[in-house]
Protein backbone atom coordinates (compact mmCIF):
# COMPACT_ATOMS: atom_id res chain seq x y z
CA UNK A 1 0.00 0.00 0.00
CA UNK A 2 2.68 2.54 0.96
CA UNK A 3 3.99 1.39 -2.81
CA UNK A 4 1.17 2.30 -4.54
CA UNK A 5 0.69 5.56 -2.35
CA UNK A 6 3.72 6.78 -3.63
CA UNK A 7 3.19 5.42 -6.93
CA UNK A 8 -0.04 8.10 -7.17
CA UNK A 9 0.78 10.77 -6.37
CA UNK A 10 4.20 10.51 -8.69
CA UNK A 11 1.29 9.24 -11.47
CA UNK A 12 -0.63 12.71 -10.53
CA UNK A 13 2.46 14.83 -10.92
CA UNK A 14 3.17 13.45 -13.92
CA UNK A 15 -0.02 13.94 -15.83
CA UNK A 16 -1.41 17.09 -14.08
CA UNK A 17 -0.56 19.23 -16.80
CA UNK A 18 -0.86 17.29 -19.91
CA UNK A 19 -3.02 15.02 -22.11
CA UNK A 20 -3.60 14.51 -25.77
CA UNK A 21 -5.92 11.87 -27.10
CA UNK A 22 -4.48 10.38 -29.49
CA UNK A 23 -0.22 10.83 -28.80
CA UNK A 24 -1.27 9.55 -24.11
CA UNK A 25 -4.19 7.43 -24.10
CA UNK A 26 -2.38 4.39 -23.87
CA UNK A 27 -0.23 5.48 -21.82
CA UNK A 28 -2.07 7.17 -19.39
CA UNK A 29 -4.43 4.14 -19.06
CA UNK A 30 -1.46 1.63 -18.65
CA UNK A 31 0.06 3.36 -15.68
CA UNK A 32 -3.54 4.07 -13.92
CA UNK A 33 -4.25 0.48 -14.03
CA UNK A 34 -0.43 -0.13 -13.22
CA UNK A 35 0.91 2.43 -10.91
CA UNK A 36 -2.60 3.33 -9.24
CA UNK A 37 -4.53 -0.19 -8.85
CA UNK A 38 -1.68 -2.58 -9.10
CA UNK A 39 -2.16 -4.25 -12.51
CA UNK A 40 1.19 -6.42 -13.23
CA UNK A 41 -0.45 -6.84 -16.63
CA UNK A 42 -1.85 -3.80 -17.24
CA UNK A 43 -1.21 -3.96 -21.43
CA UNK A 44 -3.16 -7.45 -21.25
CA UNK A 45 -6.02 -6.01 -19.04
CA UNK A 46 -7.23 -3.48 -21.70
CA UNK A 47 -7.77 -3.51 -25.44
CA UNK A 48 -7.33 -0.14 -27.55
CA UNK A 49 -8.91 1.14 -30.80
CA UNK A 50 -11.90 -1.72 -30.37
CA UNK A 51 -13.40 -2.06 -33.21
CA UNK A 52 -17.78 -1.30 -33.40
CA UNK A 53 -19.89 -1.34 -36.47
CA UNK A 54 -22.16 2.28 -35.37
CA UNK A 55 -25.04 2.96 -37.26
CA UNK A 56 -24.82 6.02 -38.90
CA UNK A 57 -28.12 7.75 -38.85
CA UNK A 58 -27.78 10.11 -41.32
CA UNK A 59 -27.10 7.45 -44.01
CA UNK A 60 -28.84 4.08 -42.15
CA UNK A 61 -25.50 2.30 -42.81
CA UNK A 62 -23.10 0.76 -40.38
CA UNK A 63 -19.30 2.02 -40.11
CA UNK A 64 -16.46 1.09 -38.15
CA UNK A 65 -15.60 3.13 -35.73
CA UNK A 66 -12.92 2.49 -32.55
CA UNK A 67 -13.51 2.33 -29.18
CA UNK A 68 -10.42 4.56 -27.24
CA UNK A 69 -10.34 1.66 -24.60
CA UNK A 70 -12.00 -1.44 -23.59
CA UNK A 71 -11.88 -3.83 -20.71
CA UNK A 72 -13.06 -7.17 -21.10
CA UNK A 73 -13.09 -8.86 -17.80
CA UNK A 74 -15.13 -5.77 -16.13
CA UNK A 75 -17.10 -5.06 -19.20
CA UNK A 76 -15.76 -1.48 -19.07
CA UNK A 77 -15.86 0.83 -22.63
CA UNK A 78 -13.61 4.64 -22.23
CA UNK A 79 -14.21 7.02 -23.99
CA UNK A 80 -11.08 9.57 -23.70
CA UNK A 81 -10.78 13.03 -24.77
CA UNK A 82 -7.85 15.70 -24.74
CA UNK A 83 -7.09 17.66 -21.56
CA UNK A 84 -8.79 20.73 -22.69
CA UNK A 85 -11.87 19.47 -24.36
CA UNK A 86 -15.17 19.74 -21.58
CA UNK A 87 -16.45 16.04 -20.96
CA UNK A 88 -20.35 18.47 -20.92
CA UNK A 89 -19.51 19.58 -24.79
CA UNK A 90 -20.90 17.90 -27.94
CA UNK A 91 -19.49 17.61 -30.93
CA UNK A 92 -20.24 16.92 -34.09
CA UNK A 93 -19.44 13.61 -35.43
CA UNK A 94 -18.40 12.75 -39.29
CA UNK A 95 -22.06 11.36 -40.24
CA UNK A 96 -23.15 14.95 -38.72
CA UNK A 97 -24.95 14.36 -35.60
CA UNK A 98 -23.78 16.64 -32.59
CA UNK A 99 -23.38 13.93 -29.15
CA UNK A 100 -21.20 14.56 -26.12
CA UNK A 101 -18.57 11.99 -25.02
CA UNK A 102 -21.03 9.90 -23.33
CA UNK A 103 -23.61 9.87 -26.20
CA UNK A 104 -20.63 9.13 -28.10
CA UNK A 105 -19.53 6.27 -25.88
CA UNK A 106 -23.04 4.74 -25.62
CA UNK A 107 -23.37 4.66 -29.21
CA UNK A 108 -20.69 2.18 -29.23
CA UNK A 109 -21.90 0.62 -26.38
CA UNK A 110 -25.57 0.25 -28.73
CA UNK A 111 -22.88 -1.15 -31.42
CA UNK A 112 -21.33 -3.99 -29.35
CA UNK A 113 -22.91 -7.71 -29.10
CA UNK A 114 -24.75 -8.25 -26.26
CA UNK A 115 -22.14 -10.29 -24.66
CA UNK A 116 -19.71 -7.64 -24.89
CA UNK A 117 -22.20 -4.63 -24.25
CA UNK A 118 -20.54 -2.22 -20.86
CA UNK A 119 -21.32 -2.40 -17.71
CA UNK A 120 -19.60 0.61 -17.30
CA UNK A 121 -19.08 3.74 -18.94
CA UNK A 122 -16.06 6.14 -18.57
CA UNK A 123 -15.52 9.27 -19.85
CA UNK A 124 -12.16 11.15 -19.21
CA UNK A 125 -10.61 14.21 -20.56
CA UNK A 126 -7.25 13.08 -18.37
CA UNK A 127 -8.01 15.73 -15.61
CA UNK A 128 -11.56 14.24 -14.84
CA UNK A 129 -13.01 11.02 -15.10
CA UNK A 130 -17.03 10.89 -15.11
CA UNK A 131 -18.14 7.07 -14.08
CA UNK A 132 -21.48 5.73 -15.53
CA UNK A 133 -23.14 2.43 -14.14
CA UNK A 134 -25.29 1.45 -16.88
CA UNK A 135 -27.22 -0.84 -14.51
CA UNK A 136 -28.50 2.41 -12.46
CA UNK A 137 -31.79 3.91 -13.82
CA UNK A 138 -31.10 7.19 -16.37
CA UNK A 139 -27.66 6.58 -15.77
CA UNK A 140 -26.37 9.57 -17.99
CA UNK A 141 -28.38 11.98 -14.98
CA UNK A 142 -25.85 10.03 -12.20
CA UNK A 143 -22.21 9.44 -13.12
CA UNK A 144 -19.91 9.15 -10.79
CA UNK A 145 -17.03 11.96 -10.59
CA UNK A 146 -13.17 11.25 -9.86
CA UNK A 147 -10.77 14.26 -10.20
CA UNK A 148 -7.28 13.30 -10.98
CA UNK A 149 -5.64 15.82 -8.13
CA UNK A 150 -8.13 13.36 -5.53
CA UNK A 151 -6.55 10.04 -6.77
CA UNK A 152 -4.96 9.49 -3.17
CA UNK A 153 -8.12 9.22 -1.45
CA UNK A 154 -10.48 8.68 -4.41
CA UNK A 155 -8.32 5.83 -5.84
CA UNK A 156 -10.92 3.07 -4.37
CA UNK A 157 -13.75 4.18 -6.64
CA UNK A 158 -12.08 3.25 -9.80
CA UNK A 159 -11.63 -0.54 -8.33
CA UNK A 160 -14.52 -1.28 -10.25
CA UNK A 161 -12.14 -1.31 -13.56
CA UNK A 162 -10.41 -4.18 -12.51
CA UNK A 163 -12.51 -6.36 -9.68
CA UNK A 164 -15.52 -7.76 -11.28
CA UNK A 165 -17.15 -8.07 -7.87
CA UNK A 166 -20.65 -5.75 -8.04
CA UNK A 167 -19.15 -2.86 -6.23
CA UNK A 168 -22.60 -1.30 -6.77
CA UNK A 169 -24.79 -3.50 -4.87
CA UNK A 170 -21.95 -2.33 -1.56
CA UNK A 171 -23.06 0.96 -2.60
CA UNK A 172 -26.85 0.09 -2.58
CA UNK A 173 -26.09 -1.44 0.87
CA UNK A 174 -24.64 2.02 2.10
CA UNK A 175 -26.82 3.93 0.84
CA UNK A 176 -29.96 1.98 2.08
CA UNK A 177 -28.66 1.71 5.15
CA UNK A 178 -28.04 5.56 5.32
CA UNK A 179 -31.81 5.89 4.44
CA UNK A 180 -32.81 3.38 6.99
CA UNK A 181 -30.92 5.31 9.72
CA UNK A 182 -33.06 8.81 8.91
CA UNK A 183 -36.13 7.07 9.06
CA UNK A 184 -34.92 5.36 12.35
CA UNK A 185 -34.24 9.21 13.34
CA UNK A 186 -37.86 10.00 12.45
CA UNK A 187 -39.34 7.22 13.85
CA UNK A 188 -37.79 8.19 17.07
CA UNK A 189 -38.98 11.93 17.16
CA UNK A 190 -42.11 11.01 15.89
CA UNK A 191 -42.99 8.24 18.79
CA UNK A 192 -42.09 10.90 21.14
CA UNK A 193 -45.25 13.23 20.21
CA UNK A 194 -47.60 10.63 20.30
CA UNK A 195 -50.21 10.44 23.27
CA UNK A 196 -49.94 7.01 23.88
CA UNK A 197 -46.76 5.91 22.12
CA UNK A 198 -46.60 2.23 23.31
CA UNK A 199 -50.26 1.93 22.17
CA UNK A 200 -51.01 -0.99 19.44
CA UNK A 201 -53.26 1.73 17.34
CA UNK A 202 -49.99 4.28 17.90
CA UNK A 203 -47.45 2.07 16.47
CA UNK A 204 -49.90 1.15 13.52
CA UNK A 205 -50.40 4.59 12.90
CA UNK A 206 -46.71 5.20 12.75
CA UNK A 207 -45.68 2.91 10.90
CA UNK A 208 -48.14 4.01 8.19
CA UNK A 209 -47.03 7.29 8.31
CA UNK A 210 -43.77 6.42 7.96
CA UNK A 211 -43.96 4.50 5.02
CA UNK A 212 -45.75 7.51 3.71
CA UNK A 213 -43.40 9.85 4.02
CA UNK A 214 -40.75 7.37 2.38
CA UNK A 215 -42.57 7.45 -0.13
CA UNK A 216 -43.14 11.52 -0.65
CA UNK A 217 -39.60 11.10 -0.77
CA UNK A 218 -38.64 8.58 -2.91
CA UNK A 219 -41.36 10.01 -5.30
CA UNK A 220 -39.66 13.43 -5.30
CA UNK A 221 -36.08 12.12 -5.93
CA UNK A 222 -37.33 10.31 -8.74
CA UNK A 223 -39.66 12.59 -10.26
CA UNK A 224 -42.40 10.57 -10.28
CA UNK A 225 -44.28 13.50 -8.14
CA UNK A 226 -43.90 16.06 -11.46
CA UNK A 227 -40.53 18.20 -9.77
CA UNK A 228 -37.11 17.64 -8.01
CA UNK A 229 -38.38 19.03 -4.59
CA UNK A 230 -41.66 19.12 -4.78
CA UNK A 231 -42.94 17.51 -1.16
CA UNK A 232 -40.45 19.69 0.35
CA UNK A 233 -40.96 22.94 -1.28
CA UNK A 234 -44.90 22.06 -0.05
CA UNK A 235 -44.27 21.44 3.37
CA UNK A 236 -41.63 24.10 3.74
CA UNK A 237 -44.25 26.59 3.82
CA UNK A 238 -45.83 25.37 6.89
CA UNK A 239 -44.39 25.91 10.23
CA UNK A 240 -43.73 23.28 12.80
CA UNK A 241 -47.43 23.53 14.28
CA UNK A 242 -49.25 23.73 10.81
CA UNK A 243 -47.03 20.14 9.28
CA UNK A 244 -49.63 17.61 10.84
CA UNK A 245 -52.18 19.50 8.71
CA UNK A 246 -50.62 19.87 6.00
CA UNK A 247 -49.98 16.10 5.96
CA UNK A 248 -53.36 15.34 6.17
CA UNK A 249 -54.61 17.24 3.40
CA UNK A 250 -51.68 15.82 0.98
CA UNK A 251 -52.39 12.23 1.90
CA UNK A 252 -56.03 13.39 1.28
CA UNK A 253 -55.31 14.53 -2.28
CA UNK A 254 -52.70 12.05 -3.44
CA UNK A 255 -55.98 9.45 -2.83
CA UNK A 256 -58.27 11.62 -5.11
CA UNK A 257 -58.49 11.43 -8.35
CA UNK A 258 -58.18 14.90 -10.79
CA UNK A 259 -61.35 15.12 -11.18
CA UNK A 260 -62.42 14.17 -7.50
CA UNK A 261 -61.26 16.97 -6.21
CA UNK A 262 -62.31 20.30 -5.22
CA UNK A 263 -62.57 22.45 -8.46
CA UNK A 264 -61.00 25.78 -6.60
CA UNK A 265 -57.97 23.57 -5.10
CA UNK A 266 -55.62 25.34 -7.71
CA UNK A 267 -56.86 28.91 -6.96
CA UNK A 268 -57.07 28.22 -3.06
CA UNK A 269 -53.44 26.23 -2.77
CA UNK A 270 -51.74 25.32 -6.40
CA UNK A 271 -48.79 23.70 -4.73
CA UNK A 272 -51.14 20.97 -3.39
CA UNK A 273 -53.40 21.08 -6.63
CA UNK A 274 -50.29 20.25 -9.04
CA UNK A 275 -49.73 16.44 -6.56
CA UNK A 276 -50.59 13.71 -8.71
CA UNK A 277 -53.20 10.86 -7.62
CA UNK A 278 -51.40 7.88 -6.37
CA UNK A 279 -53.95 5.00 -5.88
CA UNK A 280 -52.82 1.44 -4.63
CA UNK A 281 -54.18 2.20 -1.39
CA UNK A 282 -51.14 3.64 0.00
CA UNK A 283 -53.00 6.79 0.97
CA UNK A 284 -56.33 5.16 1.18
CA UNK A 285 -56.60 5.18 5.54
CA UNK A 286 -57.78 8.59 6.78
CA UNK A 287 -58.12 7.07 10.25
CA UNK A 288 -54.19 6.90 11.29
CA UNK A 289 -53.01 9.31 13.67
CA UNK A 290 -50.82 12.01 12.53
CA UNK A 291 -49.00 13.61 15.78
CA UNK A 292 -48.24 17.16 16.19
CA UNK A 293 -44.36 18.41 14.68
CA UNK A 294 -41.76 20.15 16.45
CA UNK A 295 -39.50 22.60 15.02
CA UNK A 296 -36.71 19.78 15.65
CA UNK A 297 -38.93 17.15 13.53
CA UNK A 298 -39.40 19.62 11.23
CA UNK A 299 -35.93 20.41 10.38
CA UNK A 300 -34.98 16.66 10.77
CA UNK A 301 -37.51 15.81 7.81
CA UNK A 302 -36.92 19.25 5.36
CA UNK A 303 -33.40 19.29 5.99
CA UNK A 304 -32.12 15.76 6.74
CA UNK A 305 -34.34 13.33 5.07
CA UNK A 306 -35.57 15.66 1.77
CA UNK A 307 -32.69 18.38 0.88
CA UNK A 308 -29.59 16.20 1.94
CA UNK A 309 -30.60 12.81 1.34
CA UNK A 310 -31.24 11.37 -2.76
CA UNK A 311 -33.63 8.32 -2.31
CA UNK A 312 -33.77 7.64 -5.73
CA UNK A 313 -30.79 5.82 -5.60
CA UNK A 314 -31.61 3.07 -2.72
CA UNK A 315 -32.06 -0.62 -3.80
CA UNK A 316 -35.69 -0.78 -2.67
CA UNK A 317 -34.56 -5.42 -2.46
CA UNK A 318 -31.97 -4.02 0.25
CA UNK A 319 -33.92 -0.82 1.85
CA UNK A 320 -37.47 -2.77 2.37
CA UNK A 321 -35.88 -5.03 4.59
CA UNK A 322 -33.55 -2.29 6.33
CA UNK A 323 -37.20 -0.09 6.36
CA UNK A 324 -39.00 -3.19 8.10
CA UNK A 325 -35.97 -3.35 10.82
CA UNK A 326 -36.04 0.37 11.57
CA UNK A 327 -39.79 0.11 11.83
CA UNK A 328 -41.13 -3.11 13.49
CA UNK A 329 -41.17 -2.99 17.06
CA UNK A 330 -39.75 -6.69 17.54
CA UNK A 331 -36.62 -6.25 15.31
CA UNK A 332 -36.17 -2.89 17.00
CA UNK A 333 -36.03 -4.27 20.40
CA UNK A 334 -34.15 -7.27 19.31
CA UNK A 335 -31.93 -5.25 17.36
CA UNK A 336 -32.39 -8.12 14.85
CA UNK A 337 -32.68 -8.13 11.06
CA UNK A 338 -34.26 -10.94 8.80
CA UNK A 339 -32.37 -10.18 5.56
CA UNK A 340 -31.07 -12.45 2.61
CA UNK A 341 -28.52 -10.75 0.89
CA UNK A 342 -28.92 -9.74 -2.46
CA UNK A 343 -25.76 -12.14 -3.30
CA UNK A 344 -27.60 -14.67 -1.53
CA UNK A 345 -30.54 -14.18 -3.24
CA UNK A 346 -28.70 -14.84 -6.75
CA UNK A 347 -27.20 -17.95 -5.06
CA UNK A 348 -30.87 -19.10 -5.05
CA UNK A 349 -32.61 -17.79 -8.35
CA UNK A 350 -29.52 -18.27 -10.43
CA UNK A 351 -29.67 -22.42 -10.67
CA UNK A 352 -33.36 -22.04 -10.35
CA UNK A 353 -34.69 -20.49 -13.09
CA UNK A 354 -32.33 -16.98 -13.88
CA UNK A 355 -29.13 -18.66 -15.46
CA UNK A 356 -30.86 -20.57 -17.63
CA UNK A 357 -33.06 -17.10 -18.87
CA UNK A 358 -29.86 -15.57 -19.48
CA UNK A 359 -28.04 -17.92 -21.48
CA UNK A 360 -31.48 -18.12 -23.53
CA UNK A 361 -30.96 -14.23 -23.95
CA UNK A 362 -27.26 -14.62 -24.99
CA UNK A 363 -28.00 -17.42 -27.51
CA UNK A 364 -30.46 -15.41 -29.19
CA UNK A 365 -28.51 -12.39 -29.37
CA UNK A 366 -25.97 -14.18 -31.15
CA UNK A 367 -28.61 -15.27 -33.91
CA UNK A 368 -27.34 -13.85 -37.16
CA UNK A 369 -30.84 -13.41 -38.97
CA UNK A 370 -32.10 -10.47 -37.84
CA UNK A 371 -36.07 -11.45 -38.24
CA UNK A 372 -35.86 -14.68 -36.53
CA UNK A 373 -33.78 -12.53 -33.69
CA UNK A 374 -36.20 -10.16 -33.80
CA UNK A 375 -39.02 -12.96 -32.95
CA UNK A 376 -37.05 -14.71 -30.55
CA UNK A 377 -36.98 -11.73 -28.38
CA UNK A 378 -40.70 -10.98 -28.43
CA UNK A 379 -41.43 -14.78 -27.79
CA UNK A 380 -39.04 -15.42 -24.96
CA UNK A 381 -40.69 -11.61 -23.56
CA UNK A 382 -44.12 -13.02 -23.09
CA UNK A 383 -42.28 -16.44 -22.19
CA UNK A 384 -41.06 -14.15 -19.19
CA UNK A 385 -44.48 -12.17 -18.72
CA UNK A 386 -46.06 -15.52 -17.92
CA UNK A 387 -44.33 -16.57 -15.47
CA UNK A 388 -45.49 -16.52 -11.48
CA UNK A 389 -43.72 -16.27 -8.55
CA UNK A 390 -45.06 -17.45 -4.95
CA UNK A 391 -42.44 -16.63 -1.49
CA UNK A 392 -45.25 -17.78 1.18
CA UNK A 393 -43.31 -16.12 3.70
CA UNK A 394 -41.97 -13.11 2.06
CA UNK A 395 -41.48 -10.40 4.57
CA UNK A 396 -40.46 -7.26 3.47
CA UNK A 397 -40.40 -8.82 -0.02
CA UNK A 398 -36.49 -8.83 -0.92
CA UNK A 399 -37.19 -12.38 -2.97
CA UNK A 400 -40.07 -10.78 -4.70
CA UNK A 401 -38.06 -7.62 -5.79
CA UNK A 402 -35.06 -8.92 -6.64
CA UNK A 403 -37.06 -11.51 -9.06
CA UNK A 404 -38.60 -8.78 -10.66
CA UNK A 405 -35.58 -6.47 -10.83
CA UNK A 406 -33.63 -9.40 -12.78
CA UNK A 407 -36.53 -10.27 -15.15
CA UNK A 408 -37.24 -6.48 -16.08
CA UNK A 409 -33.62 -5.65 -16.34
CA UNK A 410 -33.44 -8.42 -18.99
CA UNK A 411 -36.51 -7.45 -20.61
CA UNK A 412 -35.07 -3.89 -21.24
CA UNK A 413 -32.10 -5.82 -23.05
CA UNK A 414 -34.53 -7.19 -25.00
CA UNK A 415 -35.94 -3.74 -25.25
CA UNK A 416 -33.00 -2.06 -26.57
CA UNK A 417 -32.22 -4.69 -29.03
CA UNK A 418 -35.78 -4.33 -30.39
CA UNK A 419 -35.29 -0.83 -30.70
CA UNK A 420 -31.69 -0.52 -31.22
CA UNK A 421 -32.54 -2.34 -34.49
CA UNK A 422 -35.50 -1.06 -35.54
CA UNK A 423 -35.21 0.89 -39.08
CA UNK A 424 -33.09 -2.57 -40.26
CA UNK A 425 -36.64 -4.56 -38.47
CA UNK A 426 -39.33 -2.82 -39.01
CA UNK A 427 -40.17 -2.51 -35.45
CA UNK A 428 -43.84 -1.46 -34.88
CA UNK A 429 -46.00 -1.44 -32.03
CA UNK A 430 -47.95 -4.08 -33.78
CA UNK A 431 -46.18 -6.59 -32.46
CA UNK A 432 -47.66 -6.59 -28.93
CA UNK A 433 -47.10 -3.78 -26.11
CA UNK A 434 -43.42 -2.77 -24.74
CA UNK A 435 -43.06 -3.90 -21.23
CA UNK A 436 -44.97 -7.03 -20.08
CA UNK A 437 -43.47 -8.18 -17.02
CA UNK A 438 -45.29 -6.96 -13.81
CA UNK A 439 -45.63 -6.92 -10.66
CA UNK A 440 -48.89 -8.83 -11.03
CA UNK A 441 -46.65 -12.12 -11.66
CA UNK A 442 -46.06 -11.68 -7.88
CA UNK A 443 -47.21 -13.09 -4.94
CA UNK A 444 -46.60 -13.31 -1.05
CA UNK A 445 -48.24 -14.48 2.27
CA UNK A 446 -46.46 -12.47 5.53
CA UNK A 447 -48.39 -12.31 8.82
CA UNK A 448 -46.89 -8.98 9.60
CA UNK A 449 -49.13 -5.86 8.29
CA UNK A 450 -46.64 -3.91 7.99
CA UNK A 451 -44.16 -6.42 6.33
CA UNK A 452 -47.01 -6.71 4.09
CA UNK A 453 -46.79 -2.51 3.14
CA UNK A 454 -42.95 -2.81 3.32
CA UNK A 455 -43.24 -5.38 0.87
CA UNK A 456 -45.92 -3.58 -1.55
CA UNK A 457 -43.41 -0.35 -1.16
CA UNK A 458 -40.41 -2.01 -2.19
CA UNK A 459 -42.13 -3.13 -5.54
CA UNK A 460 -43.62 -0.23 -6.34
CA UNK A 461 -40.06 1.37 -6.16
CA UNK A 462 -38.59 -1.15 -8.12
CA UNK A 463 -41.14 -0.82 -10.42
CA UNK A 464 -40.72 3.05 -11.17
CA UNK A 465 -37.08 3.16 -11.71
CA UNK A 466 -37.10 0.15 -14.07
CA UNK A 467 -39.74 2.15 -15.81
CA UNK A 468 -37.25 5.28 -15.71
CA UNK A 469 -34.58 2.77 -17.49
CA UNK A 470 -37.35 1.89 -20.06
CA UNK A 471 -37.84 5.42 -21.01
CA UNK A 472 -34.40 5.79 -21.83
CA UNK A 473 -34.84 2.82 -24.13
CA UNK A 474 -37.99 3.41 -25.98
CA UNK A 475 -37.71 7.34 -25.95
CA UNK A 476 -40.65 8.21 -24.56
CA UNK A 477 -42.38 9.28 -21.08
CA UNK A 478 -44.36 6.44 -19.36
CA UNK A 479 -46.49 7.45 -16.47
CA UNK A 480 -45.85 5.80 -13.28
CA UNK A 481 -49.00 7.35 -11.01
CA UNK A 482 -51.45 6.16 -10.71
CA UNK A 483 -50.19 3.24 -8.73
CA UNK A 484 -51.60 -0.08 -9.03
CA UNK A 485 -52.66 -2.66 -6.67
CA UNK A 486 -50.52 -5.07 -5.95
CA UNK A 487 -52.95 -7.75 -4.13
CA UNK A 488 -51.25 -10.27 -4.67
CA UNK A 489 -49.04 -9.47 -1.12
CA UNK A 490 -51.47 -10.60 1.21
CA UNK A 491 -51.48 -10.45 5.37
CA UNK A 492 -52.17 -13.83 6.49
CA UNK A 493 -50.52 -16.69 7.55
CA UNK A 494 -49.01 -19.22 4.69
CA UNK A 495 -49.88 -22.21 6.76
CA UNK A 496 -53.59 -21.05 7.28
CA UNK A 497 -54.34 -19.91 3.61
CA UNK A 498 -55.30 -21.60 0.71
CA UNK A 499 -52.11 -20.41 -2.01
CA UNK A 500 -54.36 -21.33 -4.75
CA UNK A 501 -56.63 -18.42 -4.51
CA UNK A 502 -54.12 -15.47 -3.25
CA UNK A 503 -56.37 -12.30 -4.69
CA UNK A 504 -54.41 -11.14 -7.62
CA UNK A 505 -54.71 -8.17 -9.66
CA UNK A 506 -55.64 -9.05 -13.61
CA UNK A 507 -55.58 -5.48 -14.72
CA UNK A 508 -51.84 -3.88 -15.00
CA UNK A 509 -52.32 -1.10 -17.31
CA UNK A 510 -50.01 1.80 -18.19
CA UNK A 511 -51.51 3.29 -21.35
CA UNK A 512 -51.42 1.27 -24.42
CA UNK A 513 -47.65 0.85 -23.88
CA UNK A 514 -47.98 -2.39 -21.40
CA UNK A 515 -50.31 -5.61 -21.63
CA UNK A 516 -53.10 -6.78 -20.14
CA UNK A 517 -51.77 -10.37 -17.96
CA UNK A 518 -52.85 -13.25 -19.43
CA UNK A 519 -54.63 -14.94 -16.62
CA UNK A 520 -57.91 -13.45 -15.57
CA UNK A 521 -58.84 -16.85 -13.62
CA UNK A 522 -59.05 -16.33 -9.53
CA UNK A 523 -57.26 -19.59 -8.99
CA UNK A 524 -52.85 -19.53 -9.79
CA UNK A 525 -50.68 -21.83 -10.54
CA UNK A 526 -46.94 -20.62 -9.79
CA UNK A 527 -44.26 -21.68 -11.70
CA UNK A 528 -41.57 -21.03 -8.70
CA UNK A 529 -42.42 -20.94 -5.34
CA UNK A 530 -39.34 -19.65 -3.27
CA UNK A 531 -37.87 -17.93 -0.47
CA UNK A 532 -36.39 -17.79 3.22
CA UNK A 533 -38.95 -18.92 5.22
CA UNK A 534 -38.47 -19.03 9.63
CA UNK A 535 -37.30 -21.79 10.86
CA UNK A 536 -37.84 -23.16 14.31
CA UNK A 537 -36.85 -26.90 16.28
CA UNK A 538 -40.24 -28.23 17.49
CA UNK A 539 -38.52 -27.29 21.20
CA UNK A 540 -39.34 -23.73 20.63
CA UNK A 541 -42.19 -23.64 18.83
CA UNK A 542 -45.36 -21.18 20.50
CA UNK A 543 -48.94 -22.76 21.01
CA UNK A 544 -50.03 -21.51 18.23
CA UNK A 545 -47.45 -22.47 15.96
CA UNK A 546 -47.87 -26.30 16.84
CA UNK A 547 -51.29 -25.65 16.49
CA UNK A 548 -50.15 -24.67 12.75
CA UNK A 549 -48.46 -27.98 12.17
CA UNK A 550 -51.21 -29.95 13.35
CA UNK A 551 -53.40 -28.45 10.69
CA UNK A 552 -51.56 -29.05 7.98
CA UNK A 553 -50.45 -32.72 8.90
CA UNK A 554 -53.35 -33.26 11.05
CA UNK A 555 -53.33 -34.69 14.34
CA UNK A 556 -53.92 -38.49 13.45
CA UNK A 557 -49.89 -38.88 12.81
CA UNK A 558 -48.23 -38.93 15.84
CA UNK A 559 -45.22 -37.78 15.07
CA UNK A 560 -46.80 -34.39 13.99
CA UNK A 561 -45.80 -32.52 17.02
CA UNK A 562 -42.25 -32.88 16.20
CA UNK A 563 -42.00 -31.18 13.41
CA UNK A 564 -39.16 -28.09 12.94
CA UNK A 565 -41.31 -25.11 11.82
Amino acid sequence: MTDIRTATAAFIDRWKDKGDERSDTQTFWIELLRDVLGVADATGVIEFEKRAAVDKAASGKASVNFIDAYIKNTRVLIEQKSRDVSLDEAKQQSDGATLTPYQQAKRYADALPYSEKPRWIVTCNFAELRIYDMDLPRAAQHPTTVMLTDLNTEAYRLRFLVDAADSHIEKELEVSIQAGEIVGLLYDELIAQYKEPDSAETLRSLNILCVRIVFCLYAEDADIFGTKTMFHDYLQEFDARQTRRALRDLFRILDTKAEDRDPYLADDNPRLAAFPYVNGGLFGDDSIEIPPFTDRLRTLLLQRASADFDWSTISPTIFGAVFESTLNPETRRSGGMHYTSVKNIHKVIGPLFLDDLQRELSDIMSTPVVKRRRQQLISMQSRMAALCFLDPACGSGNFLTEIYLSLRRMENDILRELYAGERQIGFTEESGSVVKVNISQFYGIEINDFAVTVAKTALWIAESQMLRETESIVGTGIDFLPLHTNAGIVEGNALRTDWATLEGTTNILYGDLFATPQNNDKTHHYDYIIGNPPFLGYSYQSKEQKEDILAVFGKGWKNAGKIDY
